[in-house]
C-alpha cells in the first residue's frame, strides 16, 4: 500500500504540532519528547527513567494532557497489589435471591484506558509489575476466567528511578522485553534547567507542575489513524536484514552476559518507521535503525559480571557494537 505524499505531510505537521504542546511544560529534553512520539506512533511502550526531579512525572503528564485520550495514574508502592492495577471480582449480593448469594461482578481497575503512567514502577515488587505483562503485550486482562479487552490506542508510560536507588526493585526481564523504548532521562544544560527553574516558579504556587498553557492536540482517531499509516511506511529487506544483524550482534559482543531477542529487532523495525513518519518519508533508512537502537536496546541486554566489575556502561558497548555491524548502502 502506498502512502499519499500530502497525508505524510501532514502526518508530520500534526506530529511537531504535538511536539511543540509537549514543548511548552518539558524545557529542553528534545531526544526524550522525540522518542516519546515516536513509541506512540510504533504502538510501543516506554521506560523513562532518571533520578528524581528530572521531570519524568511532567512529562507523562504532558503527554496526557495533549492527547484527548483517558488517562489513568497508578503510583507504584511495595504494598500495591496486582488488582490493583489489573481489576477485581466482587459479590454483587443485589442479584441474588432465597439460597442464592449473588454473582460476581467484575470491577475494572485503572489499566482499563488508554494511556497509563505506571508512575515510579520499581518501587513494587516483582509481583505486582508482573501484572502488567498479558496487558503490555496482549492488550486485554484476565479476570476470573474472563478475557477483557482494553480499547485503543493504549500506551504505558512508566517511570523509574535508578537501580542504586533506596527501596527499589529490578523489573522482570520478561516485562522489560515489553517496552519499546527505555528512555534515559539526563540533567539538562545550564539554560535549560533556570528556564525550568523559571517556569516552575513564576506566578505558581508550591510544586505545581507547569502544564496550563499545554492544550489538547490529538484524540483517538487522529492517533489510531497515525498509528495504522506507520505501519505501512516501507522498510527494504536489507533494512530488515541490518535491524537483525544489529540484534544478533548482542548476543556474541564481549562484556554482554545475555543478548536481545527477536522482539529487539521487531523493535527497531517499529520505532524506524515511526521515525520515518516523523521525518515526513514513506521509507525507512538504515541511519533510522541506528538511531534508535541504544534505547530499543539497552534494557533488552545484560552486562556480564566482568564487564560489571571494570565499570563497564551497556551504552557504552551497544555503541562499539553498532559501530562493528556494517549497514547497508540504499
Amino acid at each position: 500500500m502506498q502512502i499519499n505524499p500530502a497525508d505524510i505531510s501532514r502526518a508530520a505537521d500534526i506530529l511537531k504540532a504535538l511536539r511543540d504542546e509537549v514543548g511548552k511544560a518539558v524545557v529542553g529534553q528534545r531526544e526524550v519528547v522525540d522518542q516519546t512520539l515516536i513509541a506512540l506512533v510504533a504502538s510501543g511502550h516506554v521506560l523513562i527513567e532518571g533520578v528524581p526531579g528530572l521531570g519524568k512525572t511532567l512529562l507523562a503528564r504532558a503527554f496526557a494532557k495533549a492527547l484527548t485520550l483517558n488517562y489513568a495514574r497508578v503510583q507504584f508502592t511495595p504494598d500495591l497489589m496486582p488488582s490493583d492495577i489489573t481489576g477485581h471480582a466482587v459479590l454483587d449480593t443485589s442479584q441474588g435471591h432465597g439460597a442464592d448469594l449473588g454473582s460476581l461482578r467484575v470491577l475494572r481497575g485503572p489499566v482499563f484506558t488508554n494511556l497509563l503512567l505506571a508512575d515510579e514502577i520499581n518501587r513494587a515488587p516483582a509481583k505486582t509489575q508482573s501484572a502488567l505483562l498479558e496487558v503490555m503485550q496482549e492488550y486485554q486482562v484476565t479476570l476470573e476466567g474472563q478475557t477483557l479487552a482494553l480499547a485503543k490506542p493504549f500506551m504505558v508510560l512508566a517511570t523509574q528511578n535508578p537501580l542504586e536507588t533506596e527501596g527499589t526493585y529490578p523489573l522482570p526481564e520478561a516485562q522489560l522485553d515489553r517496552f519499546l523504548f527505555k528512555i534515559e532521562v539526563g540533567y539538562p544544560t545550564l539554560s535549560d534547567e533556570a528556564a525550568v527553574v523559571v517556569r516552575t516558579t513564576a506566578s505558581q504556587t508550591g510544586d505545581q507542575l507547569p502544564l496550563a498553557g499545554v492544550m489538547p492536540r490529538l484524540d483517538e482517531r487522529n492517533v489510531l489513524s497515525l498509528q495504522k499509516m506507520a505501519a505501512f511506511v516501507r522498510v527494504d529487506d536489507r533494512v530488515v536484514d541490518y535491524a537483525v544483524r544489529i540484534t544478533r550482534a548482542t548476543r556474541t559482543w564481549p562484556g554482554v552476559a545475555n543478548g536481545a531477542g527477536s522482539r529487539g529487532a521487531i523493535a527497531l523495525v517499529r520505532a524506524a518507521r515511526a521515525a520515518a513518519l516523523l521525518d515526513v518519508r514513506d521509507f525507512v533508512t538504515p541511519d533510522d535503525i541506528k538511531r534508535y537502537a541504544l534505547p530499543v536496546l539497552r534494557h533488552r541486554v545484560l552486562l556480564a559480571p566482568d564487564a560489571q566489575l571494570e565499570g563497564r556502561k551497556i551504552d557504552e558497548l551497544l555503541s562499539t557494537m553498532l559501530d562493528s555491524v556494517e549497514a547497508p548502502r540504499l
